[in-house]
């Protein structure tokens, strides 16, 4: 649709102007930063950092129905650069020209609802937003459009150049940043760290099929983090992990989403995320808070973040009811199948914590909940949601399982919605699926297979007397033997029954 097919009030808005003064402001000694140059922690303390518009409240001049209006419109709008999460230019990066915008694919996908059986297993009724649909297939890309847009702009507007983008990454960061980076051409060079021998080889190839420079290291994912906070701090370097703010400003995309589909109507949700490096629990309350400060949205919708057993420290500091005696403890990880999850010093915490009681003040102390599950029910519901016509991932899986473990426990109203985050797609993870159909899980993760949930292929085996294709092309005589064997074993296999009366031939 065209601009000038829009209603005259609408069509001034439809294509965002650059606007704003964004800055730095660090969540531990409180100062302000400009974004002419990239940082990501606060050069006086060290701590963590997050965006922030110190015109925002220009925004809200235009009433929270005419936001509503203008992202309904663009919805319409066939603009590459405004098809993605720049749809919300305003409230993720109103500084950056459209035209300096990159978008390969990533945002708004699909929401599906759960079928009654999922429900009912559940004990809630369910839907997943399947993340994996993004372009690398995981909902890395959010942050990555963002963080890759702003360095566009300050390629082509501020003159930076040789930038090598690197980051730290499970498997998914590392797909993402490879994939963004690449679409720069020699603009952007990319490198990832891995942790050696706990990616799954699909996300390993992912990478390298983007021409990253794929470095393995000993230990885990917390490992490969160090060293690449220390090279962003002596190296010029472009560091693409969530301790980058831009990226959080991507992933606030996933609540405007969820808003706009259901038509901003959002307090009876529970929204589910895992947390991993806490950067996604981060963005979605962030998201959230802003939308309602615009008058957006009316209410907040509870914020539940899940965490396995393996991999805690978030449940754990939220463990102790009382905010003046919470102590936050890194934790070592035990190997967990929800691999973006395996994380045990998140990034965000400090994010976290003070996003949660700004939410909390709002909403309620029973609005952000923090779950713990075990790496059985992980498994477990994974295999269940793909069962029954979703494409989840194990972190999908960790949310179904939260939400399940908080219907049990009574942490969630029942009556709610639950939107769940399947963070990539299903098959980055076939090998945990694989382990788990044959019994091959080694023993410290702790699954045991239930035989409901495993699955292997039958095999038709022919005897000498049956002519096989796999010697050559068979005559249509021989062809037919064959045919009529196999169709018996497979018709014996699914418990067909023959159409045809007793003593009837072909």
């Amino acid at each position: 649709m065209k601009i000038d097919q829009f209603p005259a009030d609408i069509q001034g808005h439809i294509v965002p102007n650059v606007r704003g003064n964004y800055f730095y402001r660090c969540l531990g000694c409180g100062g302000q930063f400009g974004i002419e140059e990239l940082l990501y922690t606060c050069p006086s303390c060290g701590a963590v950092l997050l965006i922030e518009d110190a015109e925002w409240d220009g925004l809200k001049e235009v009433a929270g129905s005419k936001w509503r209006q203008i992202f309904d419109y663009r919805r319409m709008l066939n603009s590459p650069a405004l098809s993605g999460i720049y749809r919300y230019h305003e409230l993720i990066g109103s500084i950056i020209p459209v035209e300096d915008i990159i978008w390969l694919g990533e945002g708004h996908t699909s929401i599906v609802a759960a079928n009654d059986f999922l429900n009912d297993w559940a004990g809630i009724s369910v839907c997943f937003k399947n993340d994996g649909q993004n372009p690398s297939a995981s909902f890395k890309d959010r942050g990555m459009a963002s963080a890759f847009s702003y360095l566009n702009f300050l390629i082509k507007r501020r003159g930076l150049r040789d930038v090598l983008a690197i980051c730290a990454s499970t498997g998914d960061t590392s797909a993402s940043a490879a994939l963004y980076a690449s679409h720069l051409g020699g603009k952007v060079k990319s490198a990832v760290l891995l942790p050696q021998g706990k990616v799954t080889p699909q996300q390993l190839g992912q990478p390298l099929g983007s021409g990253a420079t794929v470095i393995e290291i000993p230990g885990v994912f917390d490992d490969c983090m160090k060293v690449v906070e220390h090279l962003s701090e002596n190296y010029a370097v472009a560091l693409m992990n969530s301790k980058n703010a831009w990226r959080i400003l991507g992933q606030e995309s996933y609540s405007y989403e969820v808003a706009q589909f259901f038509d901003y109507q959002v307090g009876h949700l529970a929204v589910v995320v895992p947390i991993g490096n806490a950067g996604n629990i981060t963005a979605v309350m962030a998201g959230f808070l802003k939308l309602l400060d615009l008058n957006i949205i009316d209410s907040l919708p509870a914020i539940i973040g899940v965490q396995s057993e393996h991999a805690n420290p978030v449940y754990l500091y939220y463990l102790e009811p009382e905010a003046s005696r919470r102590h936050y403890r890194p934790v070592t990880v035990r190997p967990s199948a929800a691999q973006a999850a395996m994380i045990g010093n998140p990034v965000s915490m400090p994010r976290v914590i003070m996003l949660a009681e700004r939410y909390r003040k709002i909403a309620g102390e029973d609005s952000v909940r923090i779950i713990e599950v075990s790496e059985q029910e992980i498994m477990d519901s994974m295999l269940t949601a793909n069962r029954n016509g979703h494409i989840a991932c194990t972190q999908g899986g960790e949310c179904l399982a939260g939400i399940r473990r908080a219907i049990a426990e009574k942490k969630v109203d029942p009556k709610r919605l639950a939107i769940l985050d399947a963070t990539a797609h299903a098959l980055k993870f076939a090998d945990f699926q694989n382990k788990y159909f044959t019994g091959a899980f080694e023993p410290e993760f702790e699954v045991v297979p239930k035989n409901e949930l495993q699955n292997a292929p039958l095999r038709v085996d022919l005897p000498e007397s049956v002519p096989n294709p796999k010697e050559g092309a068979l005559e249509p005589p021989r062809l037919q033997e064959f045919v009529s064997y196999a169709s018996k074993e497979v018709a014996g296999f699914l418990g067909l029954r023959s159409i045809r009366k007793a003593g009837e031939s072909k």
